[in-house]
């Protein structure tokens, strides 16, 4: 039985791939990749095969090997940091790169780009947690696709905190109500 490629675009028989050294290290590597991950890896890994030949076993078992790290840990090194990267930024990111496929420099040379995606869903993850953080420090809450508006201060419009009713816009104070100020008939809280 003769199987091809479609990463490499490699056409052999299921023996040789077997007996193949660097054939049987990327069968081994790709069995320990999550499932959802497998279908979308192997598009991806046809981003490095050059246009005149086929990519080598060697090849895509280096690359797995670069990438099985980062995945199984949930976790990328880039621009001096660490950021988060579950199994679902993986897979939009390979998906966005797929997407972008006619736009990318082909054969693709290193994991930069998909990484910079990756580093780029985990910046606006720890973006939204700041804003959601911050807006709970001032006292308010937070919509995932809405930015977050100030909450009515207790005794405006009749409403408490988080009730949600927008505050009554103030009058102007009626005369008679200044004359007792100014009077000093009530007591404004100075003692």
């Amino acid at each position: 039985m003769n199987a091809t490629c479609p990463a490499c675009g490699a056409t052999m028989s299921l023996d040789v791939i077997i007996g193949h050294e660097g054939a049987r290290a990327a069968v081994m590597i790709a069995l320990k990749f999550p499932a959802p991950l497998g279908n979308l890896l192997v598009q991806y890994l046809a981003l490095f095969r050059p246009a005149t030949r086929q990519l080598s076993f060697d090849r895509v078992s280096n690359l797995l090997n670069e990438l099985l790290p980062m995945i199984e840990a949930g976790k990328v090194t880039r621009s001096g940091r660490i950021w988060s990267a579950p199994q679902d930024y993986w897979k939009l990111a390979l998906e966005d790169m797929l997407t972008k496929r006619d736009k990318l420099t082909l054969p693709l040379k290193g994991h930069g780009y998909l990484l910079a995606i990756i580093e780029g869903y985990g910046n606006k993850a720890e973006a939204r947690q700041e804003a959601q953080t911050e807006a709970r420090r001032g006292g308010r809450t937070c919509s995932p696709t809405l930015s977050p508006a100030p909450l009515p201060l207790a005794g405006e419009g009749g409403q408490r905190p988080g009730e949600g009713a927008k505050p009554k816009p103030r009058s102007i104070m009626p005369p008679s109500v200044m004359a007792v100020l100014k009077r000093g008939g009530i007591n404004n809280g100075h003692s």
